[in-house]
This record gives C-alpha cells, structure tokens and sequence, in this order.
C-alpha cells in the first residue's frame, strides 16, 4: 500500500511539472503590449517628420552666401574640382618653398667665398624653374576657385529662378512658381520698358499682318509660356499687368484684345524677387552697351529648367514655333515625351 502510495504521488507531481511547462510555453497575451506600442510608432514617426525638417534646414542654411545644398550639388556636378585644386595649390606651395631655398642659394652664389654652392648661372635655372612652377600651378589652382565660384552662381540663380512667382493670365488661376513649369512648358522672360510691353502685347495680341493673328495658339502647341516683366526708368521690376491690359493699339494693329494671348501669358508677382534675379540680366545687357529699356532683353528657358539663352528685342516668335523642339533637345532627350515624339 504505501508502495502504491509512493507511485501515485510520483505521478501527481510529474503531471504537475508538465503543466507548468505547458503554460509556460502557451502564447502570451498582446492586450498590454499593443497599448505600449501604438504611442512608440507615433513617437517614431514624429522623431522621422522631426528629423527631416532639421536636415531640410542644415541643408538649406547658407555659408558664405551659398547653401549647403548648393555646394552640394557643385560638388557632383564637379567631383574632381577639390582634388585638382587641392593638387594645384600644394604643387604651388611646393614651388614657393623650393623658390625660397634656390633663391637663397643663388644670393651665395652671387656673393662668393661658398664652397657648397653651385655656379651662378645654374642657381638662376633653378630660381627660374620654381619661379615658373609656382606662378603656373597658383594660377591654376585661382582658375578652379574661379570656375567653382561660377558654378555656385550659376546654380544659385537657378534655384531663384525656380522660386519665381507668377499669375497666370486666365482667370481664375492660381499663382504658381516656375519650378512648376518644367517639364511642361518653356518659359520665356522679356523684360523691357512701356514701349517695349506694348510692342510684345501687339504682337501677340492684335493681328498685324493681312490674315488672322495665330501666334497664341501656335506658341501653345509648342508648350511656350510669356512672362512679360516691365521696367521703369531706374530698371526695377514693377506691375506689369495693368500695362498690359491697358496698352495702346498702333496704326497697324488691328482687333486688339488683351485677352486673346492670355493661355501664353504669365505676370510675375512678388517683384522683390523678380528684381533680385533679373538684375544681373540687365547690368550685363547694360555692359554690352544694349538699350535695355526699348531693345528690352529676353532669357529662354527649357523645360527642363536649364537657361537655354539670352538676347536682346523681342522674342522670335517664328522661329520658335519651327524650330523650339529642336532647339532645347526636348524631341531628343526629355524622357517620358516618347507618346507625343515617338520612340521607346
């Protein structure tokens, strides 16, 4: 009996142990856990969001007149520029330094009573070789500063050119930026005085010849968009569009309507900004001895953002209507146009 007693409480204590080991391999409950976590996935999302404003505001933070974003993109567009200058300037250094030894050895030589010193003639090849090392390499090494401090102008003023505002000239539009024409139109800017926003305004907007005026429709099935900007005689950016509505028709300007072009028009709004960007355009046109403010100067832009030319008088709308795909490369290169040019 108290065998049987002994097996039976063995087993009572091995079934025992089973349980336990059962339960403890059961799967655990998730109510708590999922309480914890939904405020950690948000505070983790929030730290993302958070995180990307801050590198949007070190990379656009300006150091020395240029973001950082700015010389970023020199730096892929030239990444070689810092090694050929780093290169240039220790080769120049090297010649200074070597310079400084040889001109120093040709004054001994020049002095005499030296025994250690090389004759004249040759401590003078050497203070010429060094000589020419150092001046080639410096130049050199201030042509690469001088090319990348073109670069970040050039890349900064396209990104100012990007942010341009306009008011599209159909009603009911909203001001939109230029960056929101690419890929979808070319921008042409033709900034000029009175006179020449009323010879821009006939054109396109009177018919001038014996048949019908067609120019709007053809310029908009050449994705061509006109930002005329009108300025005064102290060359600042102000209101253009009441001068444009309000321009005079001449002798030969027949059927004027001031509407008739608005698919093509835009008008520049935030003028500060207007001013900023072009008044390079117009110093540089001043310096060529141009008439800015009744020659008036054109900038064309492609659709793919890139300044496609400059020049003066006013835009040669012919030309651009036969000539435009070509011109900016947009039939040969601007990808996903294959359904309208053809090709893979």
């Amino acid at each position: 009996l108290l065998s049987q007693n002994n097996t039976t409480m063995r087993l009572t204590i091995l079934i025992s142990c089973l349980l336990a080991s059962a339960s403890a391999f059961t799967k655990p409950q998730l109510s708590g856990v999922r309480n914890i976590q939904s405020p950690a996935v948000n505070n983790r999302n929030q730290i993302v969001v958070s995180s990307s404003n801050e590198n949007e505001a070190a990379l656009g933070e300006k150091m020395n007149g240029y973001t950082v974003k700015q010389r970023l993109r020199e730096e892929v567009e030239s990444p070689f520029r810092k090694v050929r200058l780093a290169f240039f300037g220790l080769s120049a250094f090297s010649a200074l330094t070597a310079l400084y030894f040889s001109a120093l050895v040709a004054i001994k030589a020049n002095i005499g009573g030296y025994a250690d010193v090389p004759p004249l003639d040759e401590a003078l090849v050497q203070v010429a070789i060094n000589s020419g090392g150092a001046l080639g390499f410096g130049l050199l090494a201030a042509r690469e500063i001088k090319v990348g401090q073109g670069n970040l102008e050039r890349i900064a003023k396209g990104g100012l050119l990007a942010r341009l505002v306009v008011e599209p000239a159909a009603e009911e539009a909203s001001k939109r930026t230029l960056k929101d024409y690419r890929r979808i139109s070319r921008v042409i800017v033709a900034a000029g005085g009175a006179e020449y926003i009323r010879s821009l305004s006939m054109s396109l907007c009177s018919d001038q010849l014996a048949d019908e005026n067609t120019l709007p429709a053809a310029l908009a099935g050449v994705d061509v968009m006109i930002v005329p900007v009108l300025l005064d005689e102290n060359f600042n950016v102000v209101e253009t569009k009441s001068a444009w509505r309000s321009a005079t028709p001449g002798e030969n300007d027949r059927n004027f309507e001031s509407t008739r072009a608005d698919e093509v028009i835009c008008f520049p709004s935030v003028l500060s900004m207007w001013q900023e960007y072009i008044d390079s355009d117009v110093k540089t046109a001043q310096g060529q001895g141009f008439d800015v403010l009744s020659k008036g100067i054109t900038i064309t832009v492609k659709k793919n953002g890139r300044i496609l030319r400059r020049a003066t008088g006013l835009p040669p709308f012919g030309d651009m209507v036969g000539m435009m795909e070509v011109a900016d490369g947009s039939k040969f290169g601007m990808p996903g146009d294959s359904e309208k040019y053809g090709g893979p």
